[in-house]
């Protein structure tokens, strides 16, 4: 469970399991080209899904230099990722956004499950120690201090395969990354928080190895 560097990772180095290791994503980022998609297309976010997709391609191709193609330059396009368009392309041609994922894993040949932590569009919400509402991660992220309270707004359901892969797990790994931006929001999620109070599998919490430069 967690966010896309830090899961990636993770995933990466146990990709010898193939189809045995599930990734279950978050889907708050609203910052760099996934925010400019979001704001422009609505929908999910999808970088931190990109990122994991991207350190699980284990067969290079032009297929997989495509998908981690970042757009550079001054025009409309610049600083974009290719891999988050075809994603955002495949949602809209797709019936859910876990089959368009499905699709590029497919086609990138990656043996391992990804999962978003919802399949509806959602954003991080925090309030400060002052009492104001923080909206985004990018947002909560430059907060001066430990936000008071995060929530989810809208609440959300999490993705059904998600909950299942919970309840068929073996070992639960969450971490690491930005333990408020990263892995909370998963654990928000009401569905997430019962099926992990309900699963007899172990649980890993993976730390940083280095300190955050935000409180957040």
């Amino acid at each position: 469970l967690g966010g896309g560097h830090g899961l990636g990772r993770v995933m990466s180095s146990l990709s010898s399991l193939g189809s045995r290791l599930t990734g279950i994503v978050t889907t708050t980022d609203n910052g760099g080209s996934t925010g400019r998609i979001r704001r422009a297309e609505g929908g999910i976010a999808w970088g931190d899904m990109r990122n994991c997709i991207n350190q699980l391609i284990a067969e290079p191709s032009v297929a997989s230099a495509m998908f981690e193609y970042r757009f550079s330059g001054n025009g409309e396009l610049s600083g974009h990722n290719l891999g988050n368009l075809m994603l955002k392309a495949l949602d809209h041609l797709s019936v859910r956004p876990l089959e368009a994922i499905n699709l590029i894993r497919n086609l990138l040949k990656v043996d391992a499950f990804l999962i978003p932590m919802s399949e509806q569009p959602v954003d991080l919400m925090a309030i400060d120690h002052e009492g104001h509402e923080v909206y985004g991660e990018v947002n909560i992220d430059q907060l001066a201090s430990v936000p008071r309270e995060l929530m989810l707004s809208p609440p959300v359901p999490t993705t059904r395969e998600a909950i299942e892969a919970i309840a068929e797990a073996d070992l639960i790994l969450i971490g690491p990354g930005s333990f408020y931006t990263s892995l909370m929001p998963i654990l928000l999620l009401d569905e997430m928080a019962k099926a992990l109070r309900r699963t007899p599998a172990p649980m890993v919490f993976i730390d940083n190895l280095g300190k955050e430069h935000s409180p957040a």
